[in-house]
């Protein structure tokens, strides 16, 4: 028997907003300006208890869902049009143990807030390259970040998740329990339930040494290649990905160059800092630094150095692509489209992915990309609509010339909602295994609101 609003909410303790109650518009709204969808309500979920009520909701009206974390999904999945969004943003506790080095994250947690509790520890684990991002998404698509090649991809570290499946129950997934379902949140993004509750394997990181260096575009073949060739046996302490950027007005670069375009070189060393500062002088020897911001800091510190050019509220529209190796024919195609990027908040970034990612096998987890050495993102952003084709079209133009040179699928976190195509090339090998979870715990595909895994 379908439930109502107002039985909704006798059943929960969060709030429950409808187009009809002040504050629905500001609830509504999600990090991509570009999205614009009114769902019929928007729970914000203070516990397990709540979220159960609202799927429970979701399924006896047969109303879509949308589920909210850190509410950074570029395709705006954190949202829905006449559907049930579960907003998780007030469930952000975090609880180190210290001693066993793992973590314990409700499921809205942000990595801001996350690197805060395990740093008092002197530890972290994977996060991504903005601190704002949600723990639950990122971990889900896989998670890459500064600390991958040493500790791993964000799933790699997941130790137990849990989660409020389409039929309103709480399970625990570990190796253990729910083995299956434990297998397939490992990459398989937000396709199979409602993830509460995370819980890490943690590393000792806390300073780390490291930031950006910005060189003239001129130098940008060269450095591309010297990354190509340097990260194929890098230590795997080292985190570092090019990128093009233009250059905001920071107390470090010169004043006469802000609003520059340049190559960028950002870089995390986690071991003993004395050892970094060695590591990047072979950056330095490639070309001339023209700015940098090179240092010790704190792990948090660095994970959230580029939040302030990624707020809430821009246009954003991204392009990923997988590829074995970085060739010069794919360098050329960087060299044509990435000196175009058209605003100071977009980029291109190329991680590195070998290290501890590729020890781990393709069928290991439902990240199947464990033979990939990059990953190419096209992220572009930017305040104004008015720019939405110009912009849309410099990214589809550069991802397109990139194709040749890439592998079929991508990673799932930085998709467009216009990649719905890609999802069996996505998961490669694991795809058909992934349908099988799917129809063990969402067989009504209630959760369809990602790149879908259809049952």
């Amino acid at each position: 028997m379908a439930s109502t609003v107002e039985e909704l909410r006798g059943r929960t303790t969060g709030q429950v907003i409808t187009q009809d109650d002040p504050g629905y518009d500001e609830a509504r709204v999600v990090y991509n300006a570009m999205i614009d969808k009114r769902p019929s309500v928007v729970v914000r979920a203070t516990d397990v208890a709540d979220v159960v009520a609202a799927v429970n909701h979701a399924r006896e009206n047969e109303i879509p869902i949308a589920v909210r974390g850190g509410g950074h999904s570029v395709p705006g999945f954190g949202t829905v049009d006449g559907g049930v969004v579960i907003d998780l943003a007030l469930m952000r506790e975090v609880t180190v143990d210290p001693t066993a080095k793992t973590a314990r994250a409700q499921g809205g947690a942000t990595w801001n807030v996350f690197n805060d509790a395990t740093h008092a520890h002197g530890l972290a684990t994977t996060g991504g390259f903005v601190s704002t991002t949600g723990i639950g998404g990122l971990t889900l698509g896989g998670g890459i970040g500064y600390l991958a090649r040493g500790a791993g991809l964000s799933c790699d570290n997941l130790v137990g998740a849990e989660v409020v499946t389409a039929k309103g129950e709480t399970l625990m997934a570990t190796e253990d329990e729910n083995a299956d379902l434990f297998w397939a949140l490992r990459g398989g993004g937000g396709n199979f339930g409602v993830v509460t509750e995370l819980r890490y394997r943690l590393h000792p990181v806390s300073d780390v040494y490291g930031g950006p260096m910005f060189f003239e575009l001129s130098d940008s073949p060269a450095l591309l290649r010297f990354f190509r060739d340097f990260m194929m046996d890098a230590p795997e302490e080292l985190g570092m990905f090019p990128a093009f950027q233009i250059a905001p007005p920071l107390p470090f670069i010169p004043e006469d160059r802000h609003g520059d375009t340049f190559m960028a070189m950002v870089a995390c060393w986690a071991g003993p800092p004395e050892v970094g500062e060695k590591v990047l002088q072979a950056v330095h020897d490639v070309a001339p630094v023209v700015a940098e911001h090179v240092g010790v800091a704190p792990y948090p510190a660095l994970n959230s150095a580029f939040d302030a050019l990624y707020p809430a509220g821009l246009q954003h529209y991204w392009k990923t692509s997988f590829a074995t190796e970085l060739t010069d024919s794919a360098i050329d195609v960087h060299m044509e489209y990435g000196p175009k990027v058209p605003a100071v908040n977009s980029t291109m970034h190329i991680y590195a992915l070998n290290g501890a990612v590729q020890r781990v096998a393709p069928d290991a987890t439902a990240f199947a990309h464990r033979d990939a050495m990059f990953a190419t993102n096209i992220a572009g952003m930017w305040p104004d609509p008015a720019d939405n084709e110009a912009n849309t079209a410099w990214v589809r133009d550069y991802y397109d010339a990139l194709t040749p040179h890439s592998e079929a699928g991508g990673y799932v976190n930085f998709m467009a909602e216009d990649d719905q195509d890609r999802i069996r090339a996505n998961y490669r090998g694991n795809y058909d295994r992934l349908v099988e979870v799917k129809r063990a715990y969402d067989p009504g595909n209630l959760f369809h609101r990602n790149q879908n895994i259809v049952p």
